[in-house]
């Protein structure tokens, strides 16, 4: 619901602040007083193209906001929240920005804003989707769309679900149509790809790589090349610590080793037989002997390890094998063992044989016979509803000065090889007829723009009063309480060539509507404005002597302009009834006056059941 809309140098409107009710909201005034800058500026928060020649002259922009009371499960609160803009204490701002054009070069671009923050038009665009409707002569064309006369019949018919259950559906059968389709017409390439993948895959098994196998045998190939070195090193130590333990090698040297030295040691402390006096020393001794036989055991197994690493010429070769490999698909040999664990799966993809083609032609079979049983049920749906759409339409259609004329929602199938596509099965057209005579005509090629407003009218009356109906519940005009209007409607020349009996009509069909939703309409008829809960009043005012001056100058004092300015104004009491007064006659003579309390007492929907 549009709880204030505030809009600053649009036109000739210097600043202006509407408090719309939540019910009807009307917007009289003088014909050229510039009700339709308030249109404007509804256009320009629901991402309109910006028009710079609308910025008041003198002004250094045009800057229009609506703010709108959202439920937490409203349509506009999730698109808002992925654009960035998180919805606080149920109220969603939405803003526009546009500069004016100087001369010599092109105006800047329009900025909007959602919820305080700088969005893309698009953005603004498709949140103000779900909260705003516009109906004026040119917003009525959207509804010509066949598009646009599906979404609407599905709206009416609550075919919400089975929409959903539908596009399921149809997106599984055209999965396997794509996958059955690329197999078919591609085979040759994708026979080619397979052969490759499986030959690659063959390749990478007979190598057969580990994950870090390339690195541990790197190491071991530089062990095996130092391994001279190594048993020098280790042979020369041996020599030192126990050449016992090196029979094989003569070192020409009667100098004892370390282990000969310390058991020399031992022994000459032993011959000296003095009980107790060398326990500590021989105990140490003890411990440094041990000590050596360990370390001279374990400097023998190295010795023995690398002399017995293998053969050179064959680590040399798996390493250049799995060099290949890397090469190939690496270039870790981690990425190639990822490479064709994946190639794998992609095999099974590219599978061209019979018996693949046979099984896909199958599943594709049955998702298509499960669509296309969705989408009769749609179908059967969609005509019920409108052929009772219709008839409600119709019946209005009379009541609103349009005697004889019709609505007719022709739902037929698609027939021949592809009668599916992505909405179901069903082509949906509004045909108008204006007066009996007439055929049949598509809408909005058949229908002036008053006609097509009203029509509009009785179309979105019905759509709300269903969805209310579907709710379960009535909302009261009158109720305090009542929840959030889900959607704004705008009416613009809603009102065009309708006059007396009809008029009244016309006002009690939008109060009827502002009893589920809010309405906004822009009317010269005082039959229509009086059923409205709230009521402004646009007025153009024109300066005079040096406050003209004074009002129409630029802000650098070069050039003086026209100083009209419009104002905007709510009324209520005796300023309402004077102005429906002045829109039955003319005038605010006491008779008119009378006739505009008698109105205003007999717009009400209690009065008219």
């Amino acid at each position: 619901m549009l709880e204030e809309l505030e809009l600053h140098d649009l036109g000739p409107i210097r600043a202006a602040r509407l408090v719309p009710a939540a019910g009807m909201t009307a917007i009289t005034g003088e014909t050229g007083a510039g009700k339709s800058m308030l249109l404007s500026a509804l256009k320009l928060i629901s991402g309109a193209g910006a028009d710079a020649g609308r910025v008041r002259p003198g002004s250094a922009c045009a800057w229009a906001q609506g703010v709108f009371a959202v439920a937490g499960d409203h349509a506009a609160v999730a698109l808002a929240e992925d654009a960035g803009s998180p919805v606080e204490d149920g109220e969603l701002f939405l803003s526009r920005r546009v500069p004016a054009a100087r001369a010599g070069s092109k105006s800047g671009r329009s900025r909007a804003v959602l919820g305080g923050k700088t969005v893309p038009r698009s953005v603004l665009e498709h949140v103000a989707r779900e909260l705003v409707t516009i109906h004026g002569q040119a917003d009525q064309l959207r509804i010509a769309s066949p598009v646009r006369q599906r979404e609407f019949l599905d709206d009416y018919a609550g075919n919400g679900d089975l929409k959903r259950q539908y596009a399921a559906d149809w997106s599984a059968y055209m999965a396997v149509e794509d996958k059955l389709t690329r197999l078919t017409t591609q085979q040759a390439q994708m026979r080619q790809q397979a052969d490759y993948l499986r030959d690659s895959i063959a390749q990478i098994d007979r190598v057969d790589p580990h994950d870090g196998e390339l690195e541990e045998l790197k190491e071991r190939r530089d062990r095996i090349e130092n391994a001279a070195q190594v048993s020098e090193a280790v042979v020369h130590a041996l020599a030192l610590l126990d050449s016992s333990s090196v029979p094989s090698m003569d070192n020409g040297s009667d100098a004892p080793d370390a282990t000969g030295c310390v058991a020399g040691a031992i022994g000459a402390l032993e011959a000296a037989h003095v009980p107790g006096v060398f326990d500590g020393a021989l105990a140490a001794l003890a411990d440094v002997q041990s000590a050596l036989s360990e370390v001279s055991f374990a400097l023998s197994g190295k010795i023995d390890d690398e002399l017995g690493a293998g053969d050179l010429d064959m680590l040399n070769g798996r390493i250049h094998e799995l060099n290949e490999l890397c090469l190939r698909w690496g270039p870790e040999l981690s990425d190639v063992i990822r490479w064709r664990d994946q190639a794998a799966f992609d095999v099974e993809d590219l599978d061209a044989s019979p018996e693949k083609l046979a099984d896909l032609e199958e599943q594709r079979d049955r998702r298509y016979a499960a669509a296309l049983k969705t989408a009769k049920r749609l179908s059967r749906s969609r005509a019920k509803a409108a052929a009772a759409l219709s008839a409600t339409v119709t019946g209005e259609l009379g009541e609103l000065a349009m005697p004889g004329a019709s609505l007719d929602i022709a739902v037929s199938e698609r027939r021949g090889s592809a009668p599916l596509d992505g909405t179901g099965a069903d082509d949906v057209e509004f045909l108008f007829t204006p007066f009996p005579s007439s055929p049949k005509l598509p809408m909005g090629k058949s229908a002036s723009g008053g006609e097509l407003s009203r029509l509009m009218l009785a179309l979105e009356l019905a759509s709300a009063e269903t969805a209310v109906g579907r709710a379960g519940h009535a909302a009261s005009s009158g109720d305090a309480a009542r929840p959030v209007p889900p959607m704004t409607f705008i009416f613009d020349e809603i009102d065009a060539g309708v006059g007396g009996k009809a008029a009244v009509e016309l006002g009690r069909r939008l109060a009827r509507l502002a009893r589920s939703a809010q309405v906004i309409v822009v009317t010269h008829l005082a039959q229509v404005a009086s059923w409205a809960d709230a009521q402004y009043v646009v007025t153009k005012t024109t300066a005079s002597g040096d406050d003209s001056h004074a009002a129409g100058r630029r802000s650098d004092d070069s050039v003086t302009l026209p100083a009209t300015e419009t104002t905007v104004q709510a009324v209520d009491g005796d300023d309402r009834v004077r102005e429906i007064a002045r829109m039955l006659s003319g005038t605010e003579s006491s008779t008119s006056r009378k006739h505009a309390r008698e109105l205003l007492a007999s717009s009400t929907l209690e009065h008219a059941a």
